[in-house]
């Protein structure tokens, strides 16, 4: 290898993403990420997937209770919830959401846009599980939103133009 893990992480940042919290129950309770590790994967069927480091909760509940979950996409307003869910709050009061239940499997209130899978495939990825999901449901805000993105290991912001 000519180039150091530091290296490989600050290259992989110039790639801009946007936002997911992905979200699922387990025993009765939901269990939340932040992921921007989020794509399309097929239109026929309609696959997505998502990456969950092995070590993270949500991660070590995939394989066991595989089921349904859903991907929701952030806005601009909602970066608050992405720290949260990132483990990277430190306030002691949580920022304000709610999830409800929406074909199956949780819905973060007001996100740009909700899509709820069934688990499809599960793919070990070295430090992470690829998560492929199946899409059963699909629904976005109408709203003239302002996507969340990552980029060089912080939020960034599209410029009007």
């Amino acid at each position: 290898m000519v180039f150091d893990v530091l290296t490989f992480r600050h290259t992989l940042g110039e790639f801009a993403t946007g936002v997911t919290v992905i979200a699922a129950e387990f025993d009765g309770a939901v269990q939340a990420m932040t992921a921007n590790s989020f794509t399309s994967l097929s239109l026929d069927p309609p696959l997505v997937l998502f990456c969950a480091g092995k070590l993270t909760r949500v991660g070590q509940l995939l394989l066991p209770q595989s089921g349904r979950f859903c991907i929701n996409i952030l806005h601009e307003a909602q970066q608050d919830q992405s720290t949260f869910f990132a483990g990277a709050w430190r306030d002691p009061e949580p920022p304000s959401f709610a999830f409800e239940a929406w074909h199956g499997a949780p819905r973060l209130v007001g996100s740009a846009a909700s899509i709820v899978c069934e688990t499809h495939a599960i793919h070990e990825g070295g430090d992470h599980w690829i998560v492929i999901g199946r899409v059963v449901a699909v629904d976005r805000l109408e709203a003239d939103l302002r996507p969340l993105l990552f980029f060089r290991g912080q939020y960034a912001s599209l410029e009007e133009g």
